[in-house]
């Protein structure tokens, strides 16, 4: 199966069919993208859930066990760089594997916010997190306006965020934390937004990358974006047990 578009093609060709319109096929892949998103979502709601509740022992040793769970957030990180990296190598089957592996295990990692806050306020904050996700998301796959330049101070930012958590882990001043919650909200928001753009731009493109592991790619960043506004949005509306 020719899972691959040529520009000098009017579509693409798929399994010896009719060529395939380039709206089309950018449609095709955006729904997969959404598609392997829940999944992963699912696989992290149930792994998060699961380990309080089913492995009560396990959730203990991740909240006092500071190596255990750096270890696990360190498995993550090595995941999402190998995941980004191969993306053009590895077959959709095996980035797609790769990437509910992430899930579960970051999954597992989240398990900890069910040990600190209650289970309404959670939930709560998975609606709005839905909400806000959505409206964005829509807005970057229609916009016309080229989010380019947003984009590349959005990634700036990020680095500052980053820096700054690592900072005060070591700080530990809830007035600052409250100060990047909300910078970590509003740079999520505006990352959902460009992802969604870049992800809908690379699908009209000749990136010789299958559409599945394109899709996985896409279905990556949109998860990381989601996950981290819920986040940063369970400090401001989540309420501790």
């Amino acid at each position: 199966m020719n899972n691959y578009y040529s520009p000098s093609d009017q579509g693409y060709m798929q399994g010896g069919q009719q060529p395939q319109s380039l709206d089309a096929k950018v449609s095709a892949v955006m729904k997969l993208v959404y598609v392997k998103m829940f999944l992963a979502l699912l696989v992290s709601a149930a792994a998060a859930w699961g380990v309080p509740t089913l492995f009560p022992n396990l959730a203990n040793t991740l909240a006092t066990n500071s190596w255990v769970y750096w270890g696990l957030a360190i498995a993550e990180l090595a995941l999402v760089f190998f995941i980004s990296a191969r993306m053009n190598k590895l077959s959709p089957g095996t980035s797609t594997a790769l990437f509910l592996l992430f899930a579960l295990v970051n999954g597992i990692t989240l398990s900890v916010i069910f040990m600190a806050f209650s289970y309404a306020s959670i939930f709560k904050t998975f609606l709005i997190t839905a909400a806000v996700f959505g409206a964005m998301s829509v807005y970057g796959f229609f916009t016309s306006r080229d989010l380019t330049r947003i984009g590349s101070f959005l990634v700036m930012a990020l680095i500052g965020l980053i820096i700054c958590c690592v900072i005060n882990i070591f700080w530990a001043n809830s007035t600052f934390d409250l100060i990047i919650s909300g910078i970590g909200v509003l740079l999520f928001i505006g990352l959902t937004a460009w992802d969604t753009q870049q992800i809908k731009r690379m699908a009209a493109m000749n990136m010789g990358i299958a559409n599945g592991s394109l899709a996985t790619w896409g279905a990556l960043s949109l998860y990381l974006d989601f996950i981290n506004l819920f986040i940063y949005l369970l400090r401001f509306f989540g309420n501790r047990d």
